[in-house]
């Protein structure tokens, strides 16, 4: 559908582009808008949506092109645009956008959206309130069923949802909440105080993000309540917003464990400038060079070793990489456990002997392996011997930092994706040529 509404672009069809539109969800519209780089093209489809469906397709685009379309539309339009946006992805407009474009945009806000904007900019960033709508329905638990369908038939249109109305006090207090199938299946004389569940599950403004994302999985959420320091609501959040969260966070431990700094959110790569790109890496990469010297001193030492028995050198990268290969399969499973809340620091010492078991079991077969090849290839036990040993002490050090060093950056309140692969790496890799020369010189010593 995408191609076929570039097709009918370029053909000028623009009949077929309105009624094709029509037939489209919004945020296959938006795609339409990311392959086109012409301003007066993406102008000219952008209205040939009905407004409401601009304004709907308009939330579903990319900062930059979001960015395109204002600079391009009149201030009418972007008056529309605005009135029919959620809160939250207003907000999420207003930090993205560049200085100019966000007065342009408060330029043409109403009094009370640029009040509540300003208010929710006044949450710390990654924080439930920076994240939550206003758009909800709250109910008051003395009226019938009803009049809470009177209450949804005035208000609901413009709400984010629906499907759970939230019960309050007189003063706002959030009570309790009410399904919308409970009040279909209610008698509309019903009191909605007396169907109503009592909500347990809600937030504060100021917890973080990342925890409330967690929840909706947890509890199978669809939207969860907010509240302030009084229980008063004050928003809530949606799925859709737990799950951005959720990719945001991904993509941020994706990237420490890749020895990389975060990116901006939402950025994508394609989008990205190469120097933006290269400043992320580049410190890390400094970093893990120089600790590397550590490596390159150890080997320095060793140099006579390698001078009366060659057939070392040749051994060192698999030692190397088959250390940094264990210590990356732990710190992998033991980060995906932290992220889900499934270990805790009062499991450090079960975790650690459930890894080094691992590390053992896998150790020896590598270790046989080895033996066996070396044995056969150069007839040379000793060295056999050196390499199974070490291939075992090896894969226990590795496993073992893979663990422990992840659980302690959490500890220690770093973010544990710092201590993934690179990290972890380097300091195997030099535990690895001190244990291999160490065994080299006890089995070794009448050839060194």
């Amino acid at each position: 559908m995408i191609d076929h509404v570039l097709t009918l672009l370029e053909e000028k069809r623009y009949t077929e582009v309105k009624e094709t539109l029509l037939s489209m969800h919004e945020a296959d519209i938006a795609e339409v808008f990311e392959e086109i780089s012409d301003r007066e093209v993406s102008l000219r489809l952008f209205r040939l949506m009905p407004k409401e469906q601009a304004a709907e397709v308009f939330s579903y685009m990319e900062g930059d092109v979001q960015q395109r379309i204002i600079e391009a539309i009149t201030d009418t339009e972007l008056k529309h645009i605005l009135d029919n946006m959620y809160l939250d992805d207003y907000v999420d407009l207003v930090e993205e956008m560049p200085a100019n474009v966000v007065q342009h945009i408060m330029r043409n806000s109403s009094a009370k959206n640029r009040s509540l904007i300003n208010q929710y900019l006044q949450y710390p960033v990654d924080s439930a309130g920076s994240i939550m709508t206003n758009e909800y329905v709250y109910l008051k638990r003395s009226i019938t069923v009803a009049q809470a369908f009177e209450v949804i038939r005035n208000t609901g249109v413009k709400k984010e949802t629906i499907n759970t109305c939230y019960v309050t006090s007189a003063d706002r207090k959030l009570i309790g909440e009410v399904s919308a199938l409970s009040l279909l299946v209610a008698d509309p004389d019903e009191k909605v105080g007396d169907i109503m569940e009592e909500s347990t599950i809600r937030v504060h403004t100021l917890d973080d993000q990342e925890d409330v994302a967690k929840m909706f999985s947890h509890y199978d959420l669809l939207a969860v309540p907010v509240v302030d320091n009084e229980n008063r609501i004050v928003g809530i959040i949606t799925i859709d917003d737990a799950i951005d969260v959720m990719q945001e966070e991904n993509t941020e431990d994706f990237e420490r464990m890749a020895g990389m700094r975060p990116s901006d959110p939402g950025a994508s790569y394609l989008k990205t400038p190469v120097l933006s790109l290269a400043k992320n890496r580049i410190l890390w990469l400094m970093i893990l060079m120089l600790s590397a010297m550590v490596t390159g001193a150890l080997l320095e030492s060793y140099e006579a070793a390698f001078a009366a028995i060659p057939l070392l050198v040749t051994f060192i990268p698999m030692l190397m990489d088959t250390g940094g290969n264990s210590g990356s399969q732990s710190a992998t499973m033991i980060i995906r456990g932290m992220a889900l809340d499934e270990i805790e620091w009062r499991d450090f010492f079960k975790v650690w002997w459930k890894e080094i078991r691992v590390a053992l079991l896998c150790g020896l077969a590598l270790a046989v392996v080895n033996f066996a090849r070396i044995w056969i290839q150069y007839k040379d036990m000793y060295v056999a011997l050196v390499i199974s040993l070490t291939l075992v002490c090896t894969v226990c050090i590795a496993k073992s930092l893979g663990c422990i060093l992840p659980m302690l950056a959490k500890k220690i309140r770093l973010d544990p994706a710092i201590m993934a692969s690179p990290m972890i790496t380097t300091i195997t890799d030099a535990c690895t040529l001190v244990v291999y020369f160490s065994f080299a010189v006890r089995f070794l010593a009448d050839r060194l």
